[in-house]
């Protein structure tokens, strides 16, 4: 199925299109088991956690992690 076999979906505004592909997602994420997390997802959030436990006090605030982003501009 694509765009062209909903003949309406070019009457909706691009806000009205925004809600409908949000619409689309949360119906496919409410079923976890539908959307697969890939391994390399799994590594890295087991990275963080692991860089996390053995140094909690390294985080930045989000103050500080929008002054890093700022100057990277």
């Amino acid at each position: 199925m694509s765009v062209k076999d909903i003949p309406d979906i070019k009457k909706l505004s691009t806000a009205e299109k925004i809600l409908l592909v949000e619409d689309l997602w949360d119906s496919i994420a409410s079923d976890e088991s539908v959307v697969p997390v890939p391994q390399s997802h799994m590594e890295e959030l087991k990275r963080r956690l692991k860089s996390y436990e053995s140094a909690p006090g390294n985080l930045l605030s989000l103050e500080e992690l929008q002054t890093r982003i700022e100057k990277r501009k």
